[in-house]
């Protein structure tokens, strides 16, 4: 099996999930260990899901890995009842560990789709498992209650000798209490500073993933150390910007890219605007997909903006600019202009916002995808 030849490290969650693989994944390299990251979704490519040394696999070894995962689909789909198949999210995660074992990482930091019990990445069995934090997401498929999201997110953790380490982040009691009846050891990330707004809580997670696993390798192998640098850990911390995500890209006005994208993501997207934009007033660009809250995400962001401006990406399930303009004007919101156009969307957004104030584009990935390679926006190294 092809995720059985680099060592893993599973990362579930509802928000962070991205950017903590991605960190993860970095301070092992800077610690001279070879890593790989598995992400999703993506925005443009499905080559974009693969890392290798930080860097997207190249189209030629992830079209390797994708014909050589079709022929074990083929095999597979003959032995399923009539009507089941392999899903495209499957085919593409197996295609992922087999690109990672085929560029020799010994790592994979491993970042689950939806949910964990039933998710594709749930093949793994990992030593070390994230858990980010738990919010109402995906409810149809997950359940209507946090203990029951939480539930299906701990089912990755596998009961084991030595039992498996679960690095936990921000958690109600209830899911602490889950936590622990999955018989891992836990491990509560210790706080950081240096990075702006929850990117802080998800560079902890990531020091604490990083050292568990580190711990958990030296105890066989003498070529690995048995603890972070914290010298590296820091140099790491200072140039720890994910794309997407508290992104800045331009100034005067200072425009922030962030793929906040459910009421929990916008809460902590609030929550880091101080940060983010200091005191500027804050002019926001927002896109929702009709599958989200989108009147518990407004509910977030409008009283942290002065204005907005309501657009779409190109994902054809973003929500009609005008709809998004109806409900936040229910939700007493000041008023607010609508541009289908993103980019004419953004441009108008940092008019309104002038040269002294904040622009923040959110709402849904595919916006920040579609606005990142604005011109004039410059893009944020990947870590």
């Amino acid at each position: 099996m092809p995720q059985h030849r680099f060592a893993s490290i599973h990362v579930v969650g509802t928000n962070g999930k991205s950017s903590v693989t991605e960190m993860t994944a970095a301070l092992l390299e800077a610690h001279g260990r070879s890593a790989g990251v598995y992400v999703s979704p993506h925005t443009d490519r499905w080559s974009e899901r693969v890392r290798v040394g930080g860097a997207e696999i190249g189209g030629d070894e992830f079209g390797a890995a994708v014909e050589r995962t079709a022929q074990s689909v083929e095999v597979v789909n003959r032995s399923l009842e009539e009507g089941e198949s392999v899903t495209q999210f499957e085919a593409a995660t197996a295609a992922a560990f087999v690109a990672l074992a085929q560029s020799g990482v010994e790592f994979g930091v491993i970042e689950a789709g939806l949910g964990g019990r039933w998710d594709a990445t749930n093949v793994l069995g990992a030593p070390v498992v994230v858990l980010t934090n738990v919010g109402l997401e995906h409810t149809r498929w997950l359940g209507p209650t946090i203990p029951d999201i939480a539930g299906e997110k701990l089912a990755v953790v596998k009961r084991s000798r030595p039992p498996a380490t679960l690095v936990l982040g921000e958690a109600q009691p209830e899911v602490e209490e889950l936590a622990r009846e999955t018989g891992a050891e836990i491990v509560r990330p210790a706080p950081v500073t240096g990075l702006p707004g929850y990117q802080r809580a998800n560079f902890a997670a990531a020091v604490a993933a990083a050292g568990a696993y580190l711990r958990h390798v030296a105890q066989t192998r003498a070529d690995v150390p048995a603890a972070l640098d914290p010298a590296t850990v820091a140099r790491v911390a200072a140039h720890a910007q994910v794309p997407g995500r508290l992104q800045v890209v331009a100034e005067s006005p200072r425009t922030i890219l962030d793929g906040a994208h459910n009421p929990s993501g916008i809460a902590a997207l609030v929550a880091a605007l101080p940060d983010a934009a200091g005191d500027r007033p804050v002019t926001a660009v927002v896109s929702i997909l009709d599958d989200k809250d989108a009147g518990a995400m407004l509910r977030e962001l409008i009283p942290a903006t002065s204005k907005l401006v309501f657009t779409a990406s190109a994902n054809r399930r973003s929500l009609p600019p005008a709809t998004l303009a109806s409900l936040a004007a229910q939700l007493g919101a000041p008023a607010a202009e609508v541009e289908p156009d993103a980019r004419a969307a953004l441009a108008r957004a940092r008019e309104l916002a002038g040269p002294a104030g904040a622009v923040v584009a959110t709402g849904s990935i595919y916006l920040v995808a579609d606005l990142a390679s604005a011109p004039g926006a410059r893009r944020a190294s990947a870590l």
